[in-house]
């Protein structure tokens, strides 16, 4: 019924009727890959996160950026680390010229050993880079792009890594950077006004992005189109194009960056004084107390994509925490352990974002060799190795009647459910030989640690006790299964 109300009505209205699939409900970990031409160089500044720059730095944000998928922007601001760095190390030519050891790395390329690793880790899906703001293709588009001469790569990067993991039973989508695309329009950002002033205006691009969309939709199939920043003036064709995906994919999702950039507000912009005026009113509110990376929501979306945050309570809509290993998205060679996330605490995170009804979205940046860098693989195999032992408390869960508790020592806890089992995930090890959660005293027959066994349980007013073996492997965390029955 809603494919054909969709077809014959693609409006936002008809489309916001779109259920969100069970599968995306169920999978709980995905693995996000940025890999394009900006690996080549691997450079970014260490300057800090991304959030904490937009409180610091917003005047030079893009310029002091962390990501090292923005190099070309950053190498365009006269000073940058990213100019020096371009200056000294490539003297200073131009970025076209990643193109070719880019595309000689490609053909000794192998899908493979990504897409075990990702299966490894326990993800149940991928969402690959396609085309990021620098507008190189990582397929053979048939779609020319007028400013850069085979703008895009001869091998089909994305069809390969879509078999690769969809032949070890995982999902797979696609990241398409409508927004941005410097070969169409190549001013320099440096802030956030900045970059809603670099939309690309021109009728062509707009088509250019449909194409590849349609492009994309045909070839793999994607079990999730993934958009960033925005999507260009469109004339009512992005409705088509999304209701076009759903009839074409039936257990497809979009994210919450399908947001359509008005043309009056990007023509606005792109005046000095109202850009100016625009950056004072952002500046101020990236300063307040609590502010997230977190996308304005657009008429359409299946699912909402904070970037580098959470969300403290459950969310009745499904969303998707987004966030690399490090503070780049794209391989940065300046990194190292200092500005990664820890083992433990990428578990306990996952834990927490799972709780409130969240999908971890947890990105890769391959390096110029095609490789999986070993600082990731090493947290990626630290994942799955958790999730091999308490992913009953994770995959195909829902958030309980709260997500947040702790146990009588001051061990946080998070809760999911499913069915009649009630899990507790206890973010630290316990001290003593008890533990009593707190406020937590559902209908419980038995008491499971996952991945020991049985614990011996009793109730004691509204808290649920239980003994603590001594010979408990230590973990990240500790899910502990309350069954009814």
């Amino acid at each position: 019924m809603l494919r054909r109300m969709v077809r014959s009505e693609p409006t936002p209205a008809a489309l916001r009727r779109h259920p969100v699939p069970r599968w995306f409900e169920d999978a709980k970990l995905g693995i996000f890959v940025h890999w394009s031409l900006s690996c080549i160089p691997a450079f970014a500044a260490r300057a800090g996160t991304l959030p904490e720059l937009l409180r610091t730095h917003y005047d030079d944000l893009q310029a002091l950026s962390p990501y090292a998928e923005w190099y070309w922007n950053a190498l365009r601001i006269p000073g940058s680390p990213a100019a020096r760095h371009h200056a000294s190390v490539w003297g200073g030519t131009r970025y076209q010229t990643f193109r070719d050891p880019f595309e000689a790395m490609l053909t000794g390329w192998d899908p493979h050993p990504w897409a075990d690793l990702f299966a490894a880790a326990g993800a149940r899906y991928v969402v690959q880079v396609t085309k990021h703001h620098d507008g190189y293709c990582l397929w053979p588009t048939h779609v020319p792009n007028p400013n850069e001469r085979n703008w895009h790569s001869t091998r089909d990067v994305v069809g390969d890594l879509a078999a690769a993991v969809r032949a070890r039973g995982l999902r797979f989508g696609v990241y398409y950077s409508g927004g941005l695309d410097w070969s169409y329009e190549p001013r320099p950002i440096r802030t956030l006004a900045d970059g809603l002033a670099a939309v690309p205006l021109d009728p062509g691009y707009a088509q250019a992005v449909d194409a590849h969309f349609r492009e994309l939709i045909e070839r793999v199939r994607p079990s999730v189109l993934w958009n960033d920043i925005a999507y260009p003036p469109h004339g009512g064709a992005l409705w088509r194009l999304l209701a076009d995906y759903y009839e074409a994919v039936d257990e497809g999702v979009v994210n919450d960056r399908f947001g359509p950039a008005p043309g009056w507000l990007v023509r606005a912009l792109r005046s000095r004084p109202l850009r100016a005026a625009t950056d004072g009113v952002l500046r101020r509110l990236v300063r307040r107390s609590g502010f997230q990376m977190v996308p304005p929501p657009p008429p359409v979306y299946d699912f909402q994509t904070p970037e580098y945050a959470t969300f403290a309570a459950p969310r009745v809509r499904k969303w998707e925490a987004t966030r690399g290993i490090g503070h780049s998205f794209g391989i940065n060679d300046q990194e190292d352990e200092a500005n990664l996330i820890d083992s433990d605490e990428l578990v306990r995170s996952f834990v927490d974002i799972v709780a409130k009804n969240g999908n971890l979205l947890l990105n890769v940046g391959p390096t110029r060799d095609g490789e999986i860098h070993p600082r990731e693989r090493l947290r990626l195999e630290a994942l799955g190795a958790w999730l091999a032992r308490n992913g009953d408390a994770i995959y195909g869960t829902r958030p309980w009647r709260r997500a947040e508790g702790a146990t009588a020592c001051g061990i946080p806890v998070r809760f999911t459910c499913s069915g009649d089992t009630v899990y507790a995930t206890l973010l630290a090890a316990p001290q003593g030989p008890d533990v009593r959660l707190l406020e937590f005293a559902p209908p419980c027959a038995r008491v499971v640690l996952l991945g020991h066994g049985a614990l011996s349980a009793r109730r004691e007013a509204n808290d649920l006790c239980f003994a603590w073996p001594h010979d408990v492997t230590k973990q990240p965390a500790y899910s502990v299964a309350c069954r009814s029955s």
